[in-house]
């Protein structure tokens, strides 16, 4: 069943969903230009530590002005720390991946996550999903391929971090799923930038020294500081307008928009980088993009469907 089968928002509430998830769109993307200019001179490890710590530091006001519970059900313990280590891997990998690669050739492999859920749902989970959504996540794949490759021959195999940014970043959505129906959204975004800290400060510790270009730590210069405020500070306010976003108007009215988040990146990228995807990396591209939007639109036509026909399957 559907959002918009649940409850029908009002028109101002959808206007206002919509413009949180354009601004999700704009802001997203930022986060990962102030990676990009922090990876000249600071290691992914710290940049990761710096995405989490900030946000742990933004959300706890919040925690304490909106007067949220941070009480953690027994149960929801392992849920909530695998929730944190999937997001933390998974910005690793994508920080990792950009200080080379192009923004938009690495997000590009990453929205093959939404396939992945849709796969793992069928295979693993039972889900029902139909062959022609099936179909479309097969597409995607190629479309990734055709991002991947020239990649792979320009980058070698820093081009296939981003592929692990796309599985672990699924997984983390299916845990979501779970958590975001017991959890506040503050409260759960708080406990994430916590979790995933405690996590990353052991490693920068046992890391110092040791040479390491991916983690041993530096002090920061200049307007590195900047830079490394700006990826927890974009990645909080993102992740928030999402949230926000999706609690005031229909997902299936928010969700083709997500796609939006490729030609920012694209054009930031040309803008602040001159990094541009090349022929068949577009190619690539406008492939994963045709393959989203239309696994939606299966998705808008099977809840419409059961609507009246709780049988109907694609």
């Amino acid at each position: 069943m559907s959002i918009a089968t649940v409850y029908t928002p009002s028109n101002d509430r959808i206007l206002a969903g919509v413009a949180l998830m354009l601004g999700f769109c704009v802001t997203a993307p930022l986060l990962d230009v102030a990676a990009k200019l922090a990876s000249d001179s600071v290691p992914v490890g710290q940049i990761t530590t710096a995405r989490f710590l900030v946000q742990c530091v933004l959300m706890a006001p919040f925690v304490w002005i909106m007067g949220v519970s941070l009480h953690v059900a027994r149960g929801q313990w392992l849920a909530l720390v695998s929730r944190a280590a999937l997001l933390l891997a998974s910005t690793f990998c994508f920080i990792a991946a950009i200080r080379v690669m192009p923004l938009a050739d690495a997000l590009a492999i990453v929205f093959l996550a939404p396939f992945i859920v849709l796969l793992v749902g069928k295979f693993y989970l039972g889900e029902d999903v139909g062959p022609r959504r099936v179909g479309a996540a097969m597409v995607g794949f190629v479309g990734v391929l055709c991002v991947i490759q020239p990649s792979f021959a320009a980058f070698g195999a820093v081009a296939l971090f981003p592929l692990g940014t796309a599985v672990g970043f699924a997984f983390y959505i299916l845990v979501t799923r779970g958590l975001s129906r017991r959890m506040h959204p503050v409260a759960l975004q708080f406990h994430t930038g916590l979790i995933a800290s405690l996590l990353c400060l052991p490693v920068m510790i046992l890391a110092e020294g040791t040479g390491s270009a991916m983690l041993d730590p530096v002090w920061p210069q200049g307007i590195n500081w900047l830079w490394l405020f700006g990826v927890g500070f974009f990645a909080t306010l993102s992740h928030m307008m999402m949230t926000y976003a999706l609690s005031l108007a229909p997902s299936a009215t928010l969700a083709p928009l997500q796609y939006l988040e490729l030609p920012v990146a694209t054009l930031l990228g040309y803008l602040v980088f001159r990094d541009f995807p090349n022929a068949m990396a577009l190619t690539g591209i406008a492939i994963i993009i045709g393959a989203g939007l239309y696994m939606i639109h299966r998705e808008r036509v099977t809840a419409r469907q059961s609507a009246t026909d709780p049988a109907a399957r694609i």
